[in-house]
């Protein structure tokens, strides 16, 4: 199955992150659940490699591998360390607002930075009010000459405490049409990040608080123009984040399934490998089963994607299934290990915590099922994949292109 969507190029990229997660990061992840801190290393390690430029185009010094390599990266990664899997995925976020919405001189000055593993970038939309409605949030930018002031705080932000440039979603007017979003250095006056919290998981992954009291950007830090910034949280949410944390969840899950296959292999019960007991076969049966139709949903979702087709749906429903099943298989794995699993000395338990920090952000299991209802009464109004897609394949002016965007957006994630 996974052959008829992957090239030999995808293979050849899989077994060189397979390689590097195996030799760099393992080693390493004892230390991260011991210390719960940001891997600020490994984290700078993974960008050397040139995998947060996937999707950036060869013109900027990226891969221009497309949505699929980018799974595969993900994936790989989360295959070892959820934690390490969700900082690329995290990148991956605030490597499209400035794809999509850049003007040419915020894309020479960034993407090459951002493909040469100098730069990690952020998307910062979600408060700690107003949660997923980005609608309700209340930070604001001000414009005071050639530059705007910005006041405010973002929460859940991923690669918080890593990130170099930050994109910041943020109010500077009323309503759908009132929200801009803005590039963020790390080093600016009035910026500042909050205390990282303790976490269930992911440990050696940043997902903090970013801080703005007054802090002063050039005019020309603004994405696109003023009224764009909703289209920015959405269309990083849906055509990124969706599909990025679908392969967090499938990492996990191949791991949650090589674990507890290899237990059921290796250990014995009443004289016999503990697989060969019918109950423990059922439950090694479902794992298989989920695993197979997750990565199926998975790849089909971002091979749409990849060739401009809309796949809205198809994306909703692979972080939907993908997360569901990882977790699933995650309790099931845990039961199969029984009292040995609830030891830190094997990674399961680590891979269940990882799995349920995959549940929210992008859309809870619940928002995606509510989409997924709208679709299927034919009440969604546009689709952001398909737009997006013909926005970068025939160059049209973003200013005319992007407020299409808006005006087909309906609803919030």
């Amino acid at each position: 199955m996974e052959r008829y969507f992957t090239s030999e190029r995808h293979m050849d990229l899989r077994r060189r992150v397979r390689e590097f997660a195996e030799q760099e990061v393992r080693p390493r992840i004892a230390e991260m659940e011991a210390s719960r801190t940001v891997a600020h290393e490994l984290s700078r390690l993974i960008a050397r490699q040139g995998w947060i430029g996937v999707t950036i185009g060869k013109e900027y010094g990226g891969m221009g591998a497309g949505h699929l390599a980018k799974t595969i990266i993900i994936e790989e990664l989360a295959r070892v360390s959820g934690a390490m899997g969700a900082m690329a995925q995290a990148s991956q976020l605030g490597v499209a607002k400035v794809i999509h919405f850049g003007s040419t001189l915020q894309k020479g000055t960034w993407l090459p930075r951002i493909a040469a593993g100098d730069c990690l970038p952020t998307i910062a939309v979600t408060e700690p009010e107003s949660g997923g409605h980005v609608l309700g949030m209340g930070s604001t930018a001000v414009r005071d000459g050639d530059e705007y002031v910005l006041n405010g705080r973002k929460v859940f932000v991923g690669n918080s405490h890593v990130g170099d440039l930050h994109g910041v979603v943020v109010r500077t007017g009323e309503g759908s049409k009132g929200l801009s979003a803005f590039l963020v250095e790390a080093d600016r006056p009035g910026f500042s990040l909050g205390e990282l919290r303790p976490a269930m998981g992911l440990h050696g992954f940043s997902f903090g608080e970013l801080v703005f009291d007054n802090c002063r950007v050039p005019a020309g830090n603004l994405l696109g123009t003023e009224g764009q910034g909703l289209a920015v949280a959405y269309s990083s949410s849906i055509l990124y984040g969706r599909p990025n944390l679908t392969a967090v969840s499938l990492g996990i899950h191949q791991a949650v399934f090589e674990e507890t296959t290899a237990l059921c292999t290796k250990r014995e019960r009443y004289g016999a490998p503990l697989g060969e007991l019918n109950s423990i076969k059922l439950k090694l049966g479902k794992m298989q089963s989920r695993l197979m139709t997750a990565r199926l949903a998975a790849y089909h979702a971002v091979h749409l994607l990849d060739q401009g087709l809309p796949c809205d749906a198809e994306l909703m429903n692979a972080k939907f299934i993908n997360h569901e099943s990882a977790v699933d298989s995650a309790r099931d794995g845990m039961e199969i290990h029984a009292a040995s699993g609830l030891f830190t000395d094997r990674p399961v338990e680590r891979y269940l915590r990882d799995a349920h920090h995959i549940y929210a952000p992008a859309g809870t299991s619940d928002i995606q099922l509510l989409r997924l209802g709208e679709v299927a009464l034919g009440t969604v109004k546009g689709q952001w994949s398909q737009r997006l897609a013909d926005h970068v394949r025939t160059m049209e002016p973003k200013s005319q292109r992007q407020e299409e965007l808006l005006e087909a957006a309906a609803y919030s994630d």
